[in-house]
């Protein structure tokens, strides 16, 4: 890790603010134990008292490396940190942070505005409720936030941009921690990632939800809850999403008729298998084929067909 503090506070323009999401401020620092915090670096607009706290007009991400301290917000009492922490602050939302003195803590941050994380928000990928991300200590993360550090020292045409897509991962990291968490941590993960694989290596011939469950080591139930917990489809759902996807390449990479297709990958009837296909993606197997192949390619395989 870098040992000098690093600050940087960064302008923008209209062009910026149109992509969607800006950057305000990233950086680092080592706040060693018995130190006062925070820093007297910090210009007027983000100075806080620990004691006091403080309001922003942004939204901060800040990731705990080493050390520990305390993190309390309106909507979150006071809560240890520990190295490996995230936590996301909201602009409006009361809050401060601070090191133990016995041990200081070593911290990066990124913050940013714009109507990118504001829709993220609004539809609940993250709240005010849960600002804490037990995101542990990861090295990608790490090399996420030293990239954003030297993309706004760099500042070089389009830095702006860049940076939006660093904190898109960094949100995205976040909110799968914040997913695994609210599923009860990592304890049906490796099932659930089992029966993802089970799934795909038997697509031609669909494994039942039950012979799945019971492969996995669990009760059928449980198994159906939790893999829509965790995947948003029910295993059905699931396997129809694999299919679809699965005759899309056939569809694509070979001359495969689509009643072959239909047959090959468990669907009862051709008729079934344009129907279903036509519902997925607006257009029937043959237009998509099309779409990918080209329309030479095509009528000769429909003239195939007939």
């Amino acid at each position: 890790m870098p040992k000098e503090e690093h600050i940087k506070y960064l302008m923008t323009n209209e062009q910026d603010i149109s992509w969607g999401i800006v950057t305000t401020t990233v950086g680092y620092q080592d706040i060693p134990a018995r130190t006062v915090y925070p820093s007297h670096k910090h210009p007027i607009r983000y100075l806080f008292s620990s004691e006091k706290g403080r309001i922003l007009n942004e939204y901060q991400l800040v990731y705990i490396t080493s050390g520990q301290g305390i993190f309390t917000s309106t909507h979150q009492p006071s809560t240890h940190i520990q190295a490996g922490d995230l936590f996301l602050l909201f602009p409006g939302e009361w809050h401060t942070y601070y090191p133990d003195f016995q041990t200081g803590w070593y911290e990066y941050w990124i913050g940013f505005t714009g109507n990118d994380i504001d829709l993220k928000v609004k539809a609940h990928f993250f709240t005010c409720n849960s600002p804490i991300i037990k995101a542990g200590l990861d090295s990608e993360l790490v090399k996420l936030f030293q990239l954003a550090v030297y993309t706004a020292k760099q500042q070089r045409p389009g830095f702006q941009q860049i940076l939006a897509g660093i904190i898109s991962l960094l949100l995205g990291f976040s909110y799968s921690k914040l997913r695994i968490d609210t599923l009860g941590g990592t304890k049906f993960l490796k099932q659930i990632d089992k029966a993802k694989v089970l799934m795909y290596e038997h697509v031609e011939n669909s494994l039942s939800g039950e012979q799945i469950a019971e492969n996995i080591g669990m009760s059928y139930s449980s198994f159906r809850r939790f893999f829509k917990q965790y995947t948003g489809f029910t295993p059905t759902q699931y396997i129809l999403e694999l299919k679809i996807n699965r005759s899309k390449e056939l569809l694509t990479n070979t001359e495969y008729s689509c009643q072959e297709i239909a047959f090959e990958l468990g669907f009862n009837t051709p008729s079934h298998f344009n129907m279903v296909f036509l519902k997925k993606t607006g257009i029937t197997p043959h237009q998509y084929r099309v779409k990918t192949q080209g329309r030479t390619i095509y009528q000769t395989l429909y003239n195939k067909e007939k």
